[in-house]
């Protein structure tokens, strides 16, 4: 066990032998770290937190009362194989959120990158990527393999089956049941996700360029209208755009995936 001078742990907070805890960490009321966790420096552990397994936490994170981080996956498959959960920095991560390990049939590694905010009651699963600056609202899931870009919202009691991949900037809002892959700046909605448009609040949040919400919007009429399959349509685009944006979304759906794409309507 080795726990920085300057870090503070409550004395009913349960430490095992080998845990790494670093400078600035405040560690709360029965908080229980388990031996193979690292936390970074100045991360805070609320009352009642149980991180245990292979689990790294960046500097900065906030984690909240009940929250479960770095048990074993809900994977029947899974054997007690070696398997990681990796957490990126500043994350702020709400009461009773669950992030599991990873597997080996899914690289071993369930990774969650930097500013993202976990809304309470919300599920990451084993094996799924998540980016920075991602946005999982109240009792949301996110299931095995997922793949959540960069700038991502997923609204509250939506769900992501396994192999998902959520692309740049995209927003899924509540009530969603997701089973295909979602293009960058996309908005779906609807009981069962349907792609109705682009995330342009969003996009203008982040200060894209008029001219790229312009370049998007008439890539997703071509992608949504235009002549051959879809496929053919992005390929086409590709070809033609100079826009960076459009790259990325042509890029993400060229990609290889498991999943079909939801398609503009």
């Amino acid at each position: 066990m080795a726990i920085h001078p300057d870090a503070s742990v409550h004395p009913s907070a349960v430490i095992e032998d080998g845990a790494e805890i670093g400078p600035g960490c405040s560690i709360g009321p029965f908080c229980v770290v388990g031996a193979e966790v690292r936390l970074a420096a100045d991360v805070t552990l609320k009352s009642h937190v149980v991180i245990t397994g292979d689990t790294q936490v960046g500097s900065g994170t906030v984690i909240f009362s009940f929250a479960v981080i770095g048990e074993i996956p809900q994977d029947l498959k899974f054997k007690g194989e070696k398997a990681q959960l990796v957490i990126g920095a500043r994350n702020r991560i709400r009461e009773h959120v669950t992030m599991n390990l990873g597997t080996e049939g899914g690289g071993g590694v369930t990774r969650v990158g930097d500013d993202g905010l976990f809304m309470a009651g919300c599920h990451i699963a084993h094996d799924a990527q998540v980016g920075d600056r991602v946005i999982i609202v109240n009792s949301a899931a996110v299931a095995g393999h997922c793949v959540i870009e960069d700038d991502v919202i997923i609204g509250g009691l939506s769900g992501l089956h396994q192999w998902v991949r959520v692309g740049k900037g995209a927003i899924v809002g509540a009530l969603s049941m997701v089973t295909a892959d979602v293009m960058p700046f996309g908005l779906v909605q609807g009981p069962r996700g349907k792609l109705e448009g682009l995330n342009l609040v969003g996009l203008k949040r982040r200060g894209v360029p008029r001219a790229d919400i312009h370049a998007l919007r008439a890539a997703f009429q071509d992608l949504a209208h235009g002549e051959g399959t879809f496929q053919e349509r992005a390929t086409r685009l590709g070809a033609e755009t100079d826009s960076a944006h459009v790259r990325e979304m042509v890029d993400f759906v060229m990609g290889d995936s498991d999943r079909r794409f939801l398609t503009p309507e």
